[in-house]
């Protein structure tokens, strides 16, 4: 019978929890000028192959083709123009009033991909494209939707001008969209979003909290009944609670400063609520526009209790971001520093090496330099680089005077000890060589657990050696014996990883994490590359922070420099950038022991 009572009772419950009303806003006003929507389809393309997809465009009536439009893109796009949602309608009376700019609106269906026979089920895409973590669904739309819808209506390409909205798996969506071209993207609308474990977005919480801020401002809403029964109040679903999800999703977006909303009701799975706060949702998303979308750091970093450790903003400031150095080069492989804070820019494109000086001021170092790509600088200042065609690794004084240092290598990147004796990766050969003091080379690492090594750091106190591995995420750290052997090897850094990329350029490298460069400050935190940006691992081996990269795309080198060693430099598609840090490199010429790690 008690049984029976709360069932009822959660049942009355229910009923009043989706009586959302749908208000003013969302009814047709006559004195309203009315938009036009038109509906067409996308032919397959190279993203979801032999997949057409459905779309359709909102043209607002006050739209002008000589001023390039702000956009909306809605997922599930064909749900948002039903009567239950009206989103056109919407769009009218809020544009009418000023409330939103006069934005052309593209509502996408995700793609299905047709069967060859009658006998066979087609392949429904959506769950492929709305719930991967990778930037695939992105890069569809930047190069495919947008471009096509831009052939017909003038559109903007200030990511402050570009908004996207999604409902539960189009909400995971339209996040990662914003999350991986924060560039291109400024604005999300999140209603019901699952994310939870089904293909991922249950990390999205950890990977927020630790990742530089981006600027993307997100409206959110989810029901407390969203996939919830009385037996089960904490949710029925296989892949976790929804609306604790949502919340966790919240929590982690506000800590970490960004402009985030979150309204939950008492509704279930559905858009009830969401279509009845569509107008304030739209409102609230584009408020004091067209000014535009910045990062600010959290609030709850000047009040009390406030742990700093571990976090973005213990390592770089917010208002202090990269900044271009120079010219763009056709290509930079490698970069290096020495204890005057200048940075020599490895071009084997060109043929070239170059050197910017703290004041950003760059020149020509040394023409003809026979594909140098890895570079060091020693402790007795000389620059050392790798000439893999030439299979040696060579020395340039400062007048740029060459000479050999050791032949029979191919070394594809460096470190050098403060004693000037040489650790080197050779990725075709995947191992790790040394070179001591009198030019003997020898391989202190083959063979082992590490399946790609592509990078090489040395701790400050010179105790330990840091081997990045591109195909894994675990990154070695290895004990230097005496002899410049290499002891005790651990995979000891667990790395953040790429869902799976979505690398048309690389496919070669589609799967791998992608970490190549190593640099450590005089703490002991660890500094990788990767293709998600530069993340910084904690003595203890924990990633910390991820700090995004300089553009869209993928860095290829960093490095420490300026005058006291707190600016870092990143090189990305042949552009050297820099920006100024809260920590700083220990000499090349000084051993330094780094404080005892957190534990």
């Amino acid at each position: 019978m008690r049984r029976l009572v709360l069932a009822l009772l959660f049942a009355a419950t229910i009923l009043r929890a989706q009586d959302y009303p749908l208000g003013p806003d969302s009814q047709p006003q006559n004195e309203v000028a009315k938009g036009t929507v038109t509906q067409y389809t996308l032919a397959p393309g190279k993203f979801y192959p032999g997949t057409p997809h459905t779309y359709s465009v909102y043209l607002p009536a006050q739209y002008d083709a000589h001023k390039p439009a702000p956009l909306m893109i809605f997922l599930d796009g064909s749900g948002f123009l039903r009567s239950s949602e009206r989103a056109p309608v919407v769009l009218d009376n809020l544009i009418a009033k000023h409330d939103l700019p006069p934005l052309i609106g593209i509502f996408v269906d995700p793609g299905i991909l047709p069967t060859v026979s009658d006998q066979a089920q087609n392949r429904y895409e959506r769950i492929f494209e709305y719930d991967s973590m990778s930037d695939r669904y992105s890069r569809f739309l930047l190069e495919e939707l947008i471009p096509e819808v831009g052939k017909k209506y003038s559109l903007s390409n200030d990511p402050n001008d570009r908004a996207l909205c999604g409902v539960s798996t189009g909400a995971v969506g339209a996040f990662m969209a914003a999350w991986n071209r924060p560039d291109q993207f400024h604005r999300v609308l999140s209603f019901i979003g699952t994310y939870v474990s089904m293909k991922g977005a249950d990390t999205l919480p950890a990977l927020v909290r630790k990742t530089e801020p981006k600027p993307i401002r997100v409206f959110m809403q989810d029901g407390t009944q969203d996939h919830i029964v009385p037996a089960e109040p904490y949710g029925i679903s296989y892949a976790g609670s929804w609306p604790i999800n949502n919340q966790v999703m919240f929590q982690a977006l506000q800590s970490s400063g960004y402009d985030v909303k979150l309204v939950m009701g008492q509704g279930g799975h559905n858009m009830n609520q969401g279509a009845a706060i569509l107008p304030d949702a739209l409102r609230w998303l584009w408020r004091d526009y067209p000014n535009p979308i910045v990062v600010h750091e959290p609030e709850a970093m000047n009040e009390p209790g406030w742990d700093p450790i571990g976090k973005v903003y213990s390592t770089v400031w917010a208002n202090k971001g990269w900044e271009q150095v120079g010219q763009a080069y056709p290509s930079i492989t490698g970069l290096a520093s020495d204890k005057e804070g200048n940075v020599f820019i490895a071009d084997p494109a060109e043929n070239r090496i170059y050197k910017s000086d703290p004041d950003g001021k760059v020149t020509l170092f040394k023409d003809h330099s026979d594909g140098a790509q890895a570079l060091r600088v020693g402790p007795d200042g000389r620059l050392f680089a790798g000439q893999g065609s030439r299979e040696q690794i060579v020395s340039y004084r400062r007048d740029g005077g060459e000479q050999v240092v050791a032949r029979g290598v191919r070394a594809t990147e460096l470190a050098i000890t403060a004693r000037g004796t040489i650790y080197f990766v050779d990725a075709t050969a995947k191992s790790i060589g040394y070179i001591d003091r009198s030019g003997r080379p020898r391989v202190v690492d083959q063979a082992g657990e590490i399946a790609l090594p592509t990078g090489v750091g040395i701790s400050p106190d010179q105790a330990m050696l840091v081997v990045a591995d591109a195909q894994s995420k675990y990154q070695w750290s290895f004990q230097i014996a005496p002899d410049g052997s290499l002891v005790n090897g651990e995979p000891f850094y667990r790395m953040e990883t790429p869902d799976t990329g979505w690398r048309l350029e690389k496919p070669e490298t589609a799967w791998m994490t992608g970490a190549e460069k190593v640099m450590e400050d005089a703490t002991g935190q660890v500094f990788f590359d990767t293709p998600i940006g530069i993340q910084i691992c904690e003595q203890n081996g924990r990633v910390s922070d991820i700090l995004n990269p300089p553009e869209a795309g993928e860095i290829s080198s960093i490095t420490f420099a300026g005058r006291d060693l707190n600016w870092l430099y990143a090189a990305e598609a042949g552009k050297l950038f820099r920006r100024p840090v809260k920590v700083s490199a220990a000499p090349v010429d000084a051993i330094v022991k780094p404080p005892k790690p957190r534990l």
